[in-house]
């Protein structure tokens, strides 16, 4: 096997302009693919840099998409890992900054389900879901906490009103977090093994699902008297009044 001493495009991340992607060869159709993915050259550095104010999640789909393409038709790419590295989380002054620690996502950890044979790997798995630092359960408990601080920003009748909602949401992802953690607990003292004549998971029928409520008549009279971005407009102090005592007090964080 022959292996190329350097690759065909490498993927980096530059410390003070994020990331960047360099080619070994001039070829007009790197140039305009990189172009395609919002790749920008810089002919003082001669690299190719994605704009400074790209998100992260947005650059890292970039990368993997570009990646993928270059690979199909037989180019070598590699990649530093470090572009992977989650930025840290913005805090007020007097707050250390909370430093994200990447964890695997619920795709790949639904795709571990099928290999496992022992409920105690099963609760495991199910852990990593709850973990208090990774978690997805904290992370979108805090995610919704975070859209709810938002809304609460604006200082507006609508503002206030979802973010009450949103808190409300926040506060049922946690009980959901209680709910799982009774679940993992019962996979702990599950039968070890899974007997052999099992069907494959991937040949077992989801569970059904309940169907969601149809909408009712106080739904659509919310949404009639509620704003758009296209036709803005305060919520009647009846309809605020209606609303509030549905949504919950802003709990306390149960999963950090």
């Amino acid at each position: 096997m022959n292996l190329r001493p350097e690759p065909d495009v490498a993927f980096g991340v530059h410390p003070d302009l994020g990331v960047a992607a360099a080619v070994a060869v001039d070829r007009p159709s790197l140039d305009e693919a990189l172009r395609r993915y919002h790749f920008r050259y810089s002919q003082d550095l001669d690299i190719y840099l994605l704009p400074d104010d790209t998100p992260h999640n947005t650059a890292v789909r970039t990368v993997a998409s570009a990646t993928r393409e270059f690979q199909d038709v037989g180019l070598s790419v590699a990649a530093d890992p470090r572009i992977m590295l989650l930025p840290p989380i913005p805090t007020a002054d007097d707050i250390p900054a909370r430093e994200p620690v990447p964890g695997q996502s619920l795709t790949a950890l639904t795709s571990q389900l099928h290999w496992l044979r022992h409920s105690a790997d099963v609760a495991e798995v199910l852990e990593q879901i709850l973990d208090q630092h990774q978690g997805a359960v904290g992370d979108l408990e805090e995610f919704i906490d975070t859209a709810a601080a938002w809304c609460e920003r604006l200082d507006t009748p609508n503002g206030r009103e979802l973010s009450l909602r949103l808190r409300t949401i926040a506060h049922h992802v946690a009980f959901l977090g209680d709910q799982r953690v009774d679940a993992q607990l019962d996979l702990a003292v599950m039968p070890d093994v899974t007997p052999g004549e099992a069907p494959p998971l991937a040949d077992m029928p989801l569970p059904e699902r309940h169907e969601f409520l149809p909408v009712t008549h106080t739904a659509r009279a919310r949404a009639a008297v509620s704003s758009s971005p296209h036709s803005p407009a305060d919520v009647s102090p009846a309809a605020r009044a209606s609303a509030e005592p549905q949504a919950a007090a802003s709990p306390s964080r149960r999963m950090r």
